[in-house]
């Protein structure tokens, strides 16, 4: 589950850089930050106001020209503050704001700092088709205003310029910083992303592992206990049988026993060492070579175990592909001692380079019931099998042929 970016000083941040407004909430909460910028605008508008009004208020002005009536004075002063009280809820609705106080564009000088602040806000807060066409209106609108309240000591169209230069300049500003922002929750976007699909790769990386580990349990402990199974076995079904011969088996089943906990060792030995490593243990994993050790277990619990080997080259067989064979002919004939007992088992391994490896274990179909005393299985053994003929790119077949007996049958490539 991907977490959140959080920096190190949310409180330097605006509130909509601290954690994205679609992740959290509607509207994102007001930071420190954001309530030291409010204030400013908010003493900066009265400032302007109080400033604007004195000039109006003096004998000669130096702003505009004097308003005919005093009472047009008091007028624009209030509106003034009513912008200036504005400011405080202009990251809510700054379009709307923009354009309820639209008129005042027209003839208001003591709203001029306030509204150029609502418009930044715009300019920052929305998409930018939406900020040229207020530009746009407010551009039509200081025509007017340069006409009513013109400059006393500046003619007309140098005044309209100056409008022009000072709404220009806040357009690119506001521009500017919304692009940055924009840049800014991108990259948080993106890293994110990044985090979620590390964390997918882990899942998929640990479940894959989990996969092998349960694979190489299985291949390893299944054909052990099912020795000690069949050795178990006769000691049950011959009880009176000599102390030399309960003593032997007894021998052997601790040797299985013994050689079953080795084998689970090494496998956790292997799946926890860290691959690549100097110091990690050589992977105790079997080859063909090891094939006729494995005959001889089997044949050691009393299976009898036909063997058939023609492969040309064997010394030259790559590793992978002969694990891959040892552990089809281990699966075979473990599958043989679980639902076969007392059948006989026949194995071929056959091929060469260029030819491709094939691998054969059969048994004839055992006759009536199941024995109650069955071993249990959890019927991954095949599953596991095919997927790594499926992984060294072979093809695999099993279950009954056209005389009724089962086969389990694997070509895997051998590149010349």
């Amino acid at each position: 589950m991907s977490t959140l970016a959080v920096p190190e000083h949310p409180w330097l941040l605006p509130g909509e850089l601290v954690v994205p407004a679609e992740r959290v909430r509607a509207r994102p909460r007001r930071t420190t930050r954001d309530w030291v910028v409010d204030s400013l605008a908010f003493l900066l508008g009265v400032l302007w106001v109080l400033f604007v009004v004195a000039d109006a208020l003096s004998p000669t002005p130096e702003m505009a020209i004097p308003l005919p009536h005093d009472w047009m004075v008091g007028v624009d002063t209030v509106l003034g503050l009513v912008c200036c009280g504005l400011l405080w809820v202009r990251r809510r609705w700054p379009l709307g704001l923009a354009v309820a106080t639209l008129p005042l564009n027209l003839f208001s000088m003591a709203a001029a700092i306030p509204l150029l602040i609502i418009y930044f806000t715009v300019v920052v807060h929305r998409r930018t088709a939406v900020a040229i066409a207020v530009t746009g209106v407010g551009l039509l609108t200081n025509l007017v205003f340069s006409w009513t309240r013109p400059d006393p000591a500046m003619p007309y169209w140098a005044t309209v310029t100056w409008g022009v230069v000072i709404t220009l300049a806040v357009l690119a500003w506001g521009m500017f910083v919304r692009a940055r922002r924009q840049l800014i929750v991108s990259l948080r976007e993106r890293a994110e992303r990044a985090e979620a699909e590390q964390q997918l790769r882990v899942a998929q990386a640990r479940h894959l592992e989990r996969t092998r580990i349960a694979r190489e349990m299985h291949d390893v402990l299944a054909h052990r206990i099912s020795l000690l199974s069949l050795h178990a076995g006769a000691l049950e079904f011959r009880p009176d049988a000599p102390a030399d011969e309960v003593a032997r088996a007894a021998g052997v089943i601790r040797g299985s026993a013994h050689a079953a906990l080795q084998d689970l060792r090494e496998v956790i030995g292997v799946l926890r060492a860290e691959d690549g490593g100097d110091d990690a243990p050589e992977p105790p994993q079997p080859t063909l070579a090891d094939l006729p050790a494995l005959i001889a277990e089997s044949r050691s619990a009393g299976v009898r175990v036909n063997v058939s080997d023609t492969v040309a080259e064997a010394e030259k067989v790559p590793a992978a592909l002969g694990r891959a064979a040892y552990r089809i002919v281990q699966e075979g004939l473990t599958n043989a001692r679980k639902h076969a007992a007392g059948a006989a088992v026949t194995v071929d391994v056959a091929g060469g380079p260029g030819d491709g490896l094939t691998v054969a274990v059969g048994n004839r179909w055992p006759v009536g019931a199941p024995a109650g005393d069955t071993l249990p299985g959890a019927g991954t053994g095949l599953v596991g099998i095919s997927e790594r003929v499926t992984l060294a790119g072979g093809r695999l077949a099993y279950g009954r042929d056209d005389s009724g007996d089962f086969r389990l049958a694997a070509w895997l490539p051998w590149p010349a």
